[in-house]
């Protein structure tokens, strides 16, 4: 997908199992969505409720900030969430998912502890991944392919910076 001005964050999937009234904040763990512990249907039930309700953010305490980058929307959250190790209160949406921003570690070396592959592994850029779930079934004349990956990265509007974090796709042919 390409983004024309301001990317969609979280990405709103065509097929999503669950609704956004289906989704209860109470319900959210933030870390496991952000680890790939948790499940597509979770991840859509919070990225449509996020999407659909004006007030989400706020419900959760969280307060959006600017990223400085036009495809990561940025949150500071009002306690640190626990993931991969370490404490953050930064997290980003990309346009599938969630990632921690975190401070202390190189990406190269975060993803050597999490046995993440790197595809790209420059001075200037870092990205890695590695598949935690894929599967596709047809349904009614229809192709599903769900990917679920753990990236991690750097950007340039986060230096000195790692993300990590959890990509659920849905592909539907």
């Amino acid at each position: 997908m390409r983004c024309l001005g301001r990317c969609p964050v979280p990405l709103l999937f065509l097929a999503a199992p669950v609704m956004a009234g289906d989704f209860a904040p109470t319900s959210l763990d933030l870390a496991a969505l952000i680890e790939c512990r948790a499940d597509l249907p979770a991840y859509n039930g919070l990225a449509l409720w996020l999407g659909g309700e004006p007030d989400a953010a706020q419900t959760l305490g969280w307060k959006e900030v600017a990223s400085g980058n036009p495809f990561l929307r940025q949150y500071r959250l009002p306690v640190p969430v626990h993931v991969f190790g370490r404490e953050t209160a930064t997290i980003v949406f990309t346009a599938t998912g969630p990632m921690a921003v975190l401070d202390g570690i190189a990406a190269p070396d975060l993803a050597r502890q999490l046995d993440v592959p790197a595809t790209v592994s420059t001075p200037d850029k870092f990205l890695g991944e590695k598949v935690m779930a894929e599967s596709s079934e047809d349904a009614g004349g229809v192709s599903l392919a769900t990917r679920i990956t753990l990236n991690v990265s750097t950007v340039e509007s986060h230096p000195g910076r790692t993300l990590a974090g959890c990509s659920y796709a849905l592909d539907v042919k």
